[in-house]
């Protein structure tokens, strides 16, 4: 259940390829999708999502994010990645399900549906299914580093639009970089886990109303955390969260 020396200094290297991948990218094409894992080092259940999770991060087609939560901290450990924020998100999500508890692992695939977090074959499967009916990433996200800034561009609306909202929000996610964590109490004591991608911050930096528009944002902003990506994600009755149609990685300019 554990990585071996060799195989940590392995995804340690990948961690830094794929992050300056990521990074030197002026322009990227579509991903296949947003992976949204809500997890806590202090669940016993999530070790296998974490790690399927950095996998997917590794390839760098797939936007995955890491939403540690807080409200495990109670079974003897205090997530040292967890954030009141990452909380409030999932119950976000939970009510836009219509849902009536929240749990971990727990995977959100592009805003629409979620999946057992540590199922490869679910969030596969859901990756795919929702590629095929036009429910994946359809909005171009264009992210070109202008020297004293970032420049991201949404595109227009498809011609055939069926099923993609006119309203969205254009939120950055900024996320940390792979980080090893000895956990010492709780249900995963004495486990040594390596987590990616975990979610450091939050925020809106405008709104996409289905015509194609530039957002611009100083470069200091974006050199402050490690990575950090786009979502274009709709917005639904009462502020609820939608679907996202677009979605990119952000290179980290030097500042």
């Amino acid at each position: 259940m554990f990585f071996r020396k060799p195989l940590q200094l392995a995804v340690a290297g990948l961690a830094v390829s794929m992050l300056s991948t990521a990074a030197q990218a002026t322009e990227t094409a579509r991903p296949l999708g947003v992976v949204e894992l809500f997890t806590s080092q202090g669940n016993k259940s999530c070790p296998p999502a974490d790690r399927y999770l950095a996998e997917i991060a590794a390839k760098g087609d797939v936007i995955a994010l890491a939403y540690h939560v807080d409200y495990w901290d109670y079974l003897g450990w205090q997530d040292s990645l967890a954030r009141k924020e990452n909380t409030e998100r999932q119950y976000g999500y939970m009510r836009a399900f219509n849902g009536r508890s929240v749990y971990t692992p727990q995977a959100v695939i592009n805003g629409r549906t979620d999946v057992n977090g540590a199922s490869r074959e679910a969030i596969s499967g859901a990756l795919t299914r929702l590629n095929k009916t036009g429910e994946g990433m359809r909005i171009d996200i264009k992210v070109t580093n202008t020297g004293d800034g970032i420049s991201i561009e949404a595109g227009n609306a498809p011609g055939d639009s069926t099923g993609i909202p006119v309203k969205a929000h254009v939120v950055i996610v900024y996320f940390n970089p792979p980080q090893v964590v000895n956990v010492g109490k709780g249900e995963n004591n004495g486990r040594k886990m390596t987590y990616w991608n975990a979610v450091s911050n939050v925020q809106t930096a405008g709104m996409w109303y289905g015509k194609a528009q530039r957002y611009d944002l100083p470069a200091s902003e974006i050199a402050k955390a490690a990575g950090s990506a786009v979502l274009l994600q709709s917005v639904g009755r009462d502020g609820e969260l939608g679907p996202i149609i677009g979605a990119s990685f952000i290179r980290r300019p030097s500042v």
